[in-house]
């Protein structure tokens, strides 16, 4: 193997091994396979242009063009269709998907899944890196160079990684296949860190190129083996220096920590929770929209029994959290609700609920109704009283118990406080209000005097939370919408106010704050609402049915929950609707759920509706109604006639240099008789011989030429006699006295005998690549780079000209 071939292979191998680094980022790492594939595409199509060979801009251009086309033809199809025909298919959706793939990278948390959007950026992302390594270290030869576009992919696929798990081993991979690289691009360059010890074996290095060659088997000469030791050397310190110092922290290597907040490990007493409405946004924008819960439940009331995770109930200025609070063992019978009355616990009812959890639902806190008086389930979990929530204890180093595959049954208690029971709660505890109303000082001041407002008049806490409930629910003129940004610091509150545009999270944070503006203790609960029955009996929740709401506390009821959020499919609790309108409000939901059980008051109007949910028909008319008419929902022939079309032009590629030399091979042997064909016959004789491996060689006489085709392509008596003939007819034509007679009417059957000898001498694959990949077509490519010479030539003579005929300004 040359030196640039070898150089082709390791910088495409470096690319390749770079991008395992942005596996983690996606939930199946098939894509790597293709990548890989592509890569060796782009590199062939670089080291054959090479040969030729052509300019750089040109090579490079080459590869770009075919990396373009095959992305096009793999996803062409895929995207939102804009139009008909080929165009449409081929490009107007192939951008479509482009942007599809951008949406989904901001929607999505990691490891997202491989949509074909986000596929496309990965192929995409990973075939520009590819173009550069394989420009900077082969068509440039500067291979320290091409360490650059795989340090940005390799800087950009550790920045947006969660789990650092498998980070060394990545940057393993990556710093790898740059050390092959430079170990490929020159081992003099390698040598001159050591000492040579001995001569290299003769034949065994060439003194030109430094890659070695000749004598096969032989062990490496002393420089280059110097340049391995201290290229694995530099990569071993690389790999333990950030973890032998601590100081480091969080380096290129460095973990974030995932331990308990007070470093107790797995008999913690504290919990530092992570906060779950990072991804929360991303599950109610999911196009996939997977099923994350199974269940089945004995409740009479299942409309009301949402499926909560946790509650948040700290809110320090720049987010809603969970605080640290102490965890305990598993109890077999979990104590009373905090606040829970002898009252409303008596004309309360026990209910059952069956859970099995999805295999791809990863989720450290146990999802259940609260609340809950028991849990079955297996694992290590513990249990944390304030909040009634179960998290799943440490296993191991970085390894926590969670919820993936797991099934379990809860048992929980269905509440049915009254409106009276609501209305005459007595004040809460000194401790329920210290914990449950603290805000941030730097709170915008319209929170609280927009809580006063809506409440004025109100004699009661119950009151109050219902006209607040009411006023983003019903009278306000909020909007929902999961397109908005998710900030949920105290500007943000504000902001919501003014825009009144939002999700549940929004509704639910802003309610909470105002209550707590009130006086009334609030926290947040984040989970999922009951989600969709199906015709077994059994709900199933989906990444769609994901929620946040609103808990205010109420003595002697406990923890109530309200529902803020003007979306359908969202159940109001008939505690909080006795001073409340029946209807919904007149902005509905740009997002409503499967499990709607109320109808929407008032349809939703289609300026109002994303295009993601007209795909889906959820804008107030059936799917059905996009597109009316016979042959709706199939593609009309005219797209159809255009694919055929693509797909003919995509097969007919690899046969263009067959074709060209067929029609270059007629036209020259149907030229006549006289001197003029003689000479293109010749012609076509001397690239029927390069077909099969034998190069022109100009220096020769006509005579000479055809020895050396004769020799070269073993021909047989008959083919040899032809050959000679030809030869002897151009000598006729070009030596000949003017005036004598140079005609030759067997001229093409003797080229053709001609070229089926120099066929039969070589093997069957010889022999089928001199067919279909000619390597005389390379003409083909002389020509135009010569034209392109020329016309550039004549453009730069054509502007100095005209800058000499440009009048000088006059001076003075």
């Amino acid at each position: 193997m040359s030196g640039r071939a070898r150089l082709t292979v390791f910088a495409a191998l470096a690319t390749l091994l770079t991008s395992w680094s942005l596996a983690g980022l996606v939930e199946s790492s098939g894509w790597i396979a293709q990548a890989a594939a592509l890569l060796a595409v782009q590199a062939a199509v670089g080291a054959g242009a090479r040969r030729v060979p052509l300019a750089r801009s040109l090579t490079v251009a080459a590869q770009l063009l075919v990396s373009l086309l095959i992305l096009v033809f793999m996803f062409a199809g895929r995207g939102e269709s804009t139009g008909d025909g080929p165009l449409a298919y081929l490009v107007t959706d192939f951008g479509a998907l482009f942007g599809q793939g951008v949406r989904d990278v901001g929607e999505f948390a990691i490891p997202a899944p491989l949509t074909d959007g986000i596929q496309l950026l990965l192929l995409a992302g990973v075939l520009l890196v590819g173009l550069l390594v394989d420009m900077l270290a082969v068509t440039l030869r500067t291979a320290a160079a091409a360490g650059l576009p795989l340090l940005a992919l390799y800087s950009v696929a550790a920045g947006l990684a969660t789990d650092d798990s498998g980070t060394w081993f990545s940057f393993l991979l990556a710093g790898t296949g740059y050390l092959l690289l430079l170990l490929a691009e020159g081992r003099d360059r390698l040598a001159q860190w050591g000492r040579v010890f001995g001569a290299a074996p003769r034949g065994r290095v060439s003194a030109a190129s430094g890659y070695g060659g000749g004598a096969a088997g032989g062990q490496a000469v002393a420089p280059v083996r110097t340049g391995r030791r201290i290229g694995v050397v530099a990569l071993g310190l690389a790999l333990a220096v950030p973890m032998a110092l601590p100081a480091l922290g969080d380096g290129l290597l460095g973990g974030r920590g995932t331990g308990d907040a007070d470093g107790s490990g797995a008999g913690g007493g504290t919990i530092s929770a992570v906060n779950p409405l990072v991804s929360l946004q991303s599950s109610l924008n999911a196009q996939d929209n997977r099923v994350v819960l199974k269940y089945r439940t004995d409740s009479t009331q299942v409309a009301d029994q949402y499926v909560r995770i946790l509650a948040l109930d700290e809110f320090n200025g720049v987010k809603w959290e969970a605080s640290g609070r102490p965890l305990s063992d598993v109890p077999a019978r979990m104590p009373n609700p905090p606040g829970l009355g002898d009252q409303v616990r008596a004309g309360a009812s026990e209910v059952r609920t069956t859970f099995s959890a999805a295999d791809t639902y990863v989720q450290r806190y146990l999802p259940m109704p609260y609340p809950a008086t028991g849990v079955d389930i297996g694992g290590k979990w513990r249990f944390e009283p304030a909040g009634r929530t179960l998290v799943g204890d440490q296993l191991g180093k970085d390894k926590f118990q969670n919820v993936q595959g797991a099934q379990y049954t809860v048992r929980s208690m269905l509440l049915r406080p009254t409106v009276r029971q609501l209305q005459s709660a007595p004040a809460p505890g000194d401790a329920i209000r210290a914990d449950y109303t603290k805000l941030p000082d730097n709170l915008p001041p319209v929170v609280a005097d927009t809580a006063r407002k809506v409440t004025q008049g109100s004699k009661d806490d119950y009151t109050r939370a219902v006209k607040l409930q009411d006023f983003f629910a019903v009278s306000g003129g909020f909007r929902y919408n999961t397109r908005t940004a998710s900030g949920t610091g105290p500007q943000a509150v504000a902001r919501f106010l003014e825009d009144k545009e939002g999700f549940c999270i929004h509704f639910a944070f802003s309610m909470a704050a105002m209550s707590r503006s009130l006086g009334i203790p609030a926290r947040v609960a984040v989970g999922f609402t009951p989600g969709e029955r199906q015709s077994d009996g059994t709900w199933n929740v989906s990444m769609r049915d994901a929620h946040a709401w609103p808990e205010l506390y109420f003595e002697g009821v406990g923890w109530t929950r309200f529902e803020p959020t003007p979306r359908s499919g969202i159940s109001i609790p008939d505690y909080s609707q006795a001073q409340t309108p029946s209807s919904r409000p007149s902005a509905p939901s740009a997002l409503p759920s499967a499990s709607a059980t109320e109808p929407n008051a008032a349809p939703s109007k289609a300026d109002d509706c994303p295009p993601e949910l007209k795909k889906l028909g959820e804008c107030g008319g059936p799917a059905a109604a996009q597109k009316a008419g016979p042959g709706a929902g199939g593609p009309s022939v005219l797209a159809v006639l255009g694919w055929v079309a693509g797909a003919v032009a995509l097969l007919g590629l690899p046969l263009l240099p067959m074709l060209w030399r067929a029609r270059v091979r007629g036209r020259r042997l149907a030229a006549g008789s006289g001197a003029g064909a003689v000479l293109s016959a010749w012609r076509e004789l001397g690239d029927a011989a390069w077909d099969v491996g034998i190069a022109p060689d100009e220096s020769l006489s006509p005579r000479g030429a055809a020895a050396r085709v004769v020799e070269l392509g073993r021909l047989e008596p008959d083919a040899t006699d032809a050959v000679r003939r030809v030869a002897g007819a151009v000598e006729r034509a070009l030596y000949a006295p003017a005036g004598a007679d140079a005609a030759y009417p067997g001229l093409a059957q003797d080229v053709l005998l001609a070229r089926a000898g120099l066929l039969a001498g070589v093997s069957r694959a010889a022999r089928l690549r001199a067919r279909l990949a000619p390597r005389s077509a390379a003409r083909v490519v002389w020509a135009a780079s010569a034209r392109w010479s020329a016309a550039s030539a004549s453009a730069a003579t054509r502007l100095s000209a005209a800058r000499l005929r440009l009048p000088s300004r006059p001076r003075g």
